[in-house]
């Protein structure tokens, strides 16, 4: 078990999470396939995080490390992506030349999400001022304890070979290998629950 402090993401800070989130893809291979400048990256991936993982701020489900050091934004199960906010950001800001790509890859990486039931993390990152540090361990040990002990699984998908060992010692197993055209690959990983 990690010593550190993981507290959900009150309303007023859901912009501090976005931020420290941001931060850590800034090297992420997918995230900066899909936004290659770094203006662009800064300008909208706090739009992609609200879009995509914003569910966790409405349930309770966004948790913090630390003084923001790290956060993950996990959806409940039967929570989903606005997948509308989601197509509408991309549209408006990848070039039309990258669009078809961009969206055939999240279409590949959705095949891949159980049909029952289950914890969904699109999201989560630590500052890399402050990585290797144990921030990701805490808040991966935080919410799949709670899947556990609720009896269900878990899922996400890898955007960055250099995370799949880290998700492989928490019982993710990696299900697939999705990558199209120009993009880096992503791993679809999943955890089955654990009995106490």
């Amino acid at each position: 078990m990690t010593p550190f402090q993981v507290e959900p993401v009150p309303a007023s800070d859901r912009e501090q999470a976005s931020a420290v989130i941001v931060l850590a893809f800034i090297t992420d291979p997918v995230a900066r396939w899909v936004y290659p400048d770094p203006l662009d990256h800064l300008r909208y991936f706090p739009e992609l995080v609200e879009s995509f993982a914003g569910g966790a701020f409405e349930h309770g489900t966004g948790y913090h490390v630390d003084g923001f050091s790290g956060a993950a934004l996990w959806l409940p199960p039967d929570v989903h992506p606005d997948e509308d906010a989601v197509g509408t950001l991309l549209q408006r800001t990848v070039p039309e030349r990258n669009q078809e790509e961009v969206f055939s890859l999240l279409e590949q990486m959705d095949v891949y999400r159980p049909p029952e039931p289950h914890w969904y993390l699109p999201l989560i990152g630590v500052d890399p001022a402050k990585a290797s540090r144990g921030y990701g361990s805490a808040l991966l040990e935080h919410a799949l304890a709670s899947c556990d002990r609720e009896n269900k699984p878990a899922y996400l998908d890898s955007t960055s070979p250099r995370n799949v060992p880290l998700y492989e010692r928490y019982g993710f197993e990696q299900i697939g290998t999705v990558q199209v055209g120009s993009s880096p690959p992503a791993f679809p990983m999943l955890r089955r629950p654990r009995p106490a």
